[in-house]
């Protein structure tokens, strides 16, 4: 069952970036026909106005980049190239603890509030476990029994509307001894472990969205093609010349 799982999950990713390789050549094709084509009044407008121009580079831009990731997903998800299916969750990883090490209370960064957002919400602590966050010199340096607010672990009742920033003090027992971890009441779950386990659980919708956005966009693409040829069949004979 769990090899038919896998099997069937690495299809639907080699779809899924096969329509958004299709997508991206489609945008490149736009890009250069409008850069290459001399014969209509795309040319007539190209002359009058350099924005046109433009925006046919970025489609050239656009349309190249999503084909590149949408090549390299089709071969990481048909070969199970490791490399490729986990560069998003190394990028990823490499963010959140240099996000963590570098964490400082007395900021109101706008990514530290994110990531507090998302530990009070996912209740979750660190990346891959709550000792992420002794990599925080800060917090380490504290002589009292201190943690991060946003992992703070409310029970059965914690509904993660309580959400916190910066740094909470433990209530003192009079027996401290430095700021040791295992004295935190917090989650000792990491994020990622909650994530891959809500991705696991939620994988048929979230690959539904993904099948549908990427269908609707290469639908938009072909009706705005459609739309193209037919300007390019009109008579341009009447346009006045300057």
């Amino acid at each position: 069952m769990g090899a038919a799982c896998v099997k069937v999950t690495k299809y639907f990713l080699f779809l899924f970036n096969l329509l958004f390789f299709i997508l991206g050549a489609v945008i490149l094709g736009f890009g250069v026909w409008i850069l290459a084509d001399r014969s209509s009044f795309i040319s007539v407008l190209q002359t009058s106005s350099s924005s046109l121009k433009v925006g046919a580079y970025v489609f050239v831009g656009v349309g190249a980049v999503t084909m590149l990731m949408g090549f390299l997903g089709c071969v990481g998800a048909v070969n199970e190239v490791r490399c490729l299916l986990g560069l998003l969750k190394q990028d990823m990883g490499d963010v959140v603890t240099q996000l963590i090490r570098n964490y400082n209370a007395s900021s109101q960064d706008s990514l530290q509030e994110a990531w507090d957002y998302v530990q009070a919400q996912v209740k979750c602590c660190g990346w891959v476990s709550f000792y992420n966050w002794t990599d925080n010199a800060e917090l380490m340096n504290r002589t009292e029994v201190t943690y991060p607010c946003s992992c703070q672990d409310g029970g059965e009742e914690d509904d993660g509307l309580s959400q916190q920033t910066g740094f909470c003090q433990a209530p003192s027992n009079g027996t401290e001894g430095g700021n040791d971890p295992e004295r935190w009441p917090v989650h000792k779950e990491g994020c990622m472990e909650k994530v891959e386990a809500w991705l696991q659980e939620n994988l048929g919708v979230v690959l539904g969205v993904c099948v549908g956005v990427a269908v609707i966009e290469l639908l938009g693409m072909l009706l705005s093609i459609c739309l193209c040829r037919h300007i390019h069949s009109e008579d341009y004979s009447k346009v006045p010349k300057y």
